[in-house]
């Protein structure tokens, strides 16, 4: 273990962590509206329509797959029953269907980001780095996950190990070194991801619209149709009631008495 190994399995994971907590807030203090993710659907529709939910829908499938493999320990899957052969199965499964998913969907939006000229003129300079950096990023996990076939190493007890002891303060260095360059190469260029992320369109990740699961139900009432005069239709007249108010009464004009008929 080196110098070199301390400072990036040691020491980088937590500036990294600092850079994305401290740019997040300031980003939200002072570039409140730039919380978007940039939208150019107004550019061009189609592509986007079969990219982004290809992508996204993927991507919650590769997050959660590295939640379970990274802090799941093992002992719990054994005391679960979960052979060490199944789980693997199942990992290389579901994680490189997900994985090779969201590899296609981003590579229908890189696609149509480079072809679509409206697209293209929108693309900012973050997105210049960041985009190249995730596809890097997805195609090392690929490698990695695609490597479990054949390869022994087993990162529940490497890479997952070092990983949780970063939550205790006391990183074990010694767990990442000696992972295979694939897993390594995997978790820097997560690391320079999460350090850019407060500065792109990332962000729009921290404004999903979560409230709107348990919001209560709005209901919208037409005032078309009341008093039993059937729905209103397109091209005929209003069908709303009329409301005539009370008639009032003429106030006498200043100077002028009422006159009375005789008989």
């Amino acid at each position: 273990m080196t110098h070199v190994h301390i400072a990036l399995w040691g020491v980088l994971p937590y500036l990294v962590l600092a850079v994305l907590v401290g740019g997040t807030a300031w980003r939200y203090r002072y570039d409140r509206f730039g919380f978007t993710t940039r939208s150019s659907q107004l550019h061009e529709s189609r592509l986007l329509r079969i990219g982004g939910p290809l992508f996204h829908y993927a991507l919650f499938l590769v997050i959660g797959g590295h939640v379970t493999g990274l802090l799941v320990p093992e002992s719990l899957t054994e005391h679960l029953h979960v052979s060490e052969t199944m789980y693997h199965l199942f990992a290389l499964a579901v994680g490189g269907t997900a994985g090779i998913a969201a590899v296609a969907g981003l590579g229908i939006l890189l696609y149509r980001r480079l072809r679509v000229p409206a697209v293209r003129a929108a693309t900012s300079r973050s997105d210049h780095l960041v985009h190249p950096l995730l596809a890097a990023a997805l195609l090392a996990g690929l490698v990695a996950t695609a490597s479990s076939a054949t390869n022994p190493y087993d990162y529940r007890l490497g890479v997952s190990v070092w990983f949780r002891s970063l939550f205790a303060l006391d990183p074990d260095v010694a767990a990442m070194a000696q992972a295979p360059f694939t897993y390594q190469l995997h978790a820097l260029l997560g690391m320079a991801l999460f350090a850019l992320w407060p500065f792109s369109r990332l962000v729009h990740a921290f404004t999903a619209p979560l409230g709107y699961v348990i919001r209560p139900y709005v209901v919208y009432r037409s005032r078309r149709g009341v008093g039993g005069r059937g729905p209103y239709r397109p091209g005929t007249p209003s069908q709303a009631p009329r409301v005539d108010h009370p008639a009032r009464k003429a106030a006498p004009t200043p100077g002028r008495t009422a006159r009375r008929t005789p008989g």
